[in-house]
């Protein structure tokens, strides 16, 4: 073990007995942070229209400041592009994040001074909780490489504007500098197919022992390293291979892909990075829950996804297993933010959620409203039965089906390795959702939809399917479900 290694066990144990010491006093903590929100946000255009110099609790906050999705917030940015200075924060904002909206087109979320430690200093809390639960710090000795965005940045008005990978990219601690991948230069090119070729050249005989990314652009990473390299498996190409950092989406059905790929079980860290902040990560390896970035500049809302009551509760007042809707009063200025994402608790001391969704991306044409959660659940289950390999899916509605009969869920599937009898595979998962969802069982019983429709799509379709919708890049996502079929046009 090296000195650096040795000197990362006992630095990570300090920091993440700090980080739980604040994580078991979430109201207070949370408190905190929400008084320097106040005290930093209540002198700015958007801190006198809402009158938040007035605000002292979570009581005051949201009555003062209604919720908001981006559109909501479009005028304000607007402003800021055209260089009006303390609009939602203090000052101009450091960049513009840009991000691709599935119902607002771009977004550009700002990103200040104030809030570019949340983005860099909770990964590395990440790392340093995966290191003292696990005493392994041996990656550090070796070389690693993130999959992301291009950190070369355009201007939106007077800001920088990139990538939140980009913009991070551009802040990366000296001491990593030595160890990361690939270079400034390709990491800097725009077009994700030439890119990854190029990463592939600069990092086939590195010792690569962390790699980081969404998990399907990590997933073509792995299978053009090993066109290139003429090996089997990427333990042969990466002996030291020993941590994977992820965060976006669910890994579970990229899991089985992913280790016929790389050739074993190879430990992981799940992440929830977001443009608005960074949320939560996995803080202990026996547990699904992600720990709440509690005191780093983000104030959390939770909407309940059931009832008419859409004030947001704070942490104080959120309930195990309830469907929330994400809330954020943030250092970036801002407030109210309606994230579009859905969680629920796993654990309350700690606090610790699970994604279950987007507020945005369900099925519901018949009143299902079947969510991420249990189309995730369900294809891992019948993976179980019917062994097979998944690189991608998304689910639509078939509404009018065009050789007549019931309507259906139409699953869209890229197999790496097919199941070998489709038909059981279907029935499996079919079954596995309605064990999830009572309104999509009782819809099938009542022979008002009939059970779900496997439609293959050929190996590379999704990365087609991507590309054409201006989102080839390693920072994208395939939306796994729609209330309509605006976005499968093209596939199958």
């Amino acid at each position: 073990m090296s000195l650096k290694a040795a000197i990362a066990l006992p630095y990570a144990r300090w920091a993440t007995k700090q980080v739980m010491h604040r994580a078991m006093d979430p109201v207070a903590t949370q408190q905190a942070v929400l008084k320097e929100l106040v005290r930093f946000g209540g002198d700015t255009a958007f801190g006198r229209e809402h009158r938040i110099h007035e605000v002292s609790d979570h009581q005051g906050l949201v009555q003062a400041v209604p919720l908001r999705d981006y559109e909501g917030f479009r005028p304000y940015m607007e402003r800021i592009m055209f260089g009006e200075e303390d609009v939602l924060w203090p000052g101009l904002p450091k960049y513009f994040c840009k991000t691709s909206g599935t119902t607002s087109g771009a977004k550009y979320i700002p990103i200040t001074k104030e809030s570019l430690p949340n983005h860099i200093g909770s990964a590395r809390r990440a790392l340093l909780a995966y290191i003292a639960h696990s005493a392994r710090a041996d990656f550090v000795d070796g070389k690693m490489i993130f999959l992301q965005g291009s950190p070369v940045l355009d201007r939106k008005g007077l800001i920088p504007t990139g990538r939140l990978s980009g913009i991070v990219a551009n802040h990366v601690p000296a001491y990593l500098l030595k160890n990361r991948m690939p270079s400034f230069a390709t990491n800097s090119i725009a077009d994700w197919e030439t890119k990854v070729e190029a990463i592939v050249g600069e990092t086939m005989t590195a010792d690569m022992r962390l790699i980081s990314g969404i998990p399907a652009w990590v997933q073509m990473y792995f299978e053009r390293l090993l066109a290139r390299s003429g090996k089997a498996t990427v333990k042969e190409v990466f002996p030291h291979f020993s941590l994977f950092v992820y965060g976006g989406v669910n890994y579970a059905p990229y899991r089985s892909r992913m280790e016929a790929l790389i050739g074993r079980s190879v430990p992981s860290v799940e992440l929830f990075p977001a443009s608005e902040g960074f949320i939560a990560y996995q803080d202990q390896d026996n547990d699904d829950g992600l720990l709440l970035v509690l005191d780093n500049g983000i104030y959390f809302g939770f909407v309940p996804m059931q009832g008419a009551d859409r004030r947001p509760r704070s942490i104080a007042e959120v309930e195990l297993n309830t469907q929330y809707a994400l809330v954020l009063y943030t250092n970036a200025g801002l407030w109210g933010y309606e994230i579009g994402d859905t969680v629920k608790f796993t654990s309350l001391a700690p606090p610790r959620i699970k994604v279950t969704g987007r507020t945005k991306h369900f099925t519901s044409a018949f009143g299902e409203h079947v969510i991420a959660e249990e189309v995730e659940g369900a294809l891992k289950e019948a993976i179980a039965v019917v062994p097979c390999e998944v690189a991608e899916f998304t689910v639509a509605p078939q509404l009018v089906p065009q050789n007549g009969g019931l309507p259906y869920h139409e699953w869209f599937i890229e197999f790496a390795a097919p199941p070998p009898d489709m038909q059981r595979f279907a029935t499996a998962m079919d079954d596995a959702l309605q064990k999830r969802n009572p309104y999509y069982k009782d819809l099938i019983a009542g022979k008002v939809l009939r059970p779900l429709v496997i439609t293959a799509v050929a190996r590379g379709g999704f990365a087609a399917w991507m590309k054409a919708r201006g989102m080839n890049d390693a920072q994208s996502k395939v939306p796994r479900l729609a209330n309509d079929r605006k976005y499968v046009e093209g596939l199958g």
